[in-house]
């Protein structure tokens, strides 16, 4: 923890709340799911006695932990949790992994391959207060892009922005670090058909569901008949002129739509 306040200059910040406050009140605000400032440090003012044997933590003033939200750089924090998550890996291979000994409840069993799943929430802002997310006259709210690695449940790249963007245009960004022959599934909004021909070129193998107005002919059914959970297995052409000029020549094979 010292040496990284000392690489992002939060030591010389710190004042009488120091960065090691900070983090554990932060992590106590994730956790306990906290909703407010006075919420943060009432609760953990109460129980100032427990909270000092973490290594001597003190408990914030609503001041001192705004302002150290305010002026204290997030890269910090970053670093943190992927060097916490590396030392985990480390001494527990098995960790934050869905390997065949230890596997979560929940994560799909049949797929070897490192799955992401890709997807936003909208968050609710005050109008009045911060303007940068105002998208309407008024109405504010910020937007979370989220990569998720479904095998081990934790996020591997995201983005908050004014929710004023489609979310199509941080598609791109969001799928930057998949490597080839790893799967990323995401709904309709984040189809851009220059970036599915992308990913494929790449290697990388996408899940998506087709717009409602999509303009498309049948070219080869695989399938004359359903087999198990797939109603349909097509090869399609595209007919829409946006996506033909979008893309520069046919995708890859594996073009296919299905249903269950």
């Amino acid at each position: 923890m010292g040496k990284l306040s000392r690489k992002h200059g939060v030591d010389k910040k710190s004042r009488g709340f120091s960065e090691w406050s900070h983090v554990v009140s932060m992590l106590f605000a994730q956790i306990s799911g906290a909703i407010s400032l006075n919420d943060v440090c009432d609760n953990l003012r109460n129980h100032g006695g427990i909270l000092a044997t973490i290594r001597g933590a003190l408990a914030p003033s609503r001041n001192g932990l705004s302002h150290a939200n305010k002026v204290r750089s997030s890269a910090m924090a970053e670093e943190l949790f992927w060097e916490t998550l590396a030392h985990h890996e480390q001494q527990t291979p098995s960790f934050g992994r869905s390997g065949p000994r230890k596997r979560k409840r929940g994560i799909p069993r049949r797929f070897k391959r490192i799955i992401h799943a890709v997807d936003s929430s909208t968050i609710k802002l005050v109008a009045n207060c911060i303007s940068w997310a105002k998208h309407r006259r008024r109405k504010a709210a910020a937007k979370l892009h989220l990569r998720l690695n479904v095998g081990s449940f934790l996020p591997g790249f995201a983005i908050v922005e004014a929710a004023s963007h489609n979310d199509n245009f941080r598609a791109r960004e969001l799928c930057a670090a998949i490597l080839a022959g790893e799967i990323v599934v995401f709904d309709k909004a984040y189809v851009d058909f220059g970036h599915l021909f992308d990913l494929a070129r790449r290697g990388v193998f996408w899940v998506t569901r087709a717009k409602d107005n999509m303009k498309y002919r049948v070219v080869k059914r695989l399938i004359k008949k359903p087999v198990g959970n797939i109603v349909r297995d097509d090869t399609h052409h595209a007919q829409d002129k946006e996506i033909q000029s979008s893309v520069p020549g046919d995708l890859p094979p594996g073009d296919r739509t299905g249903g269950s």
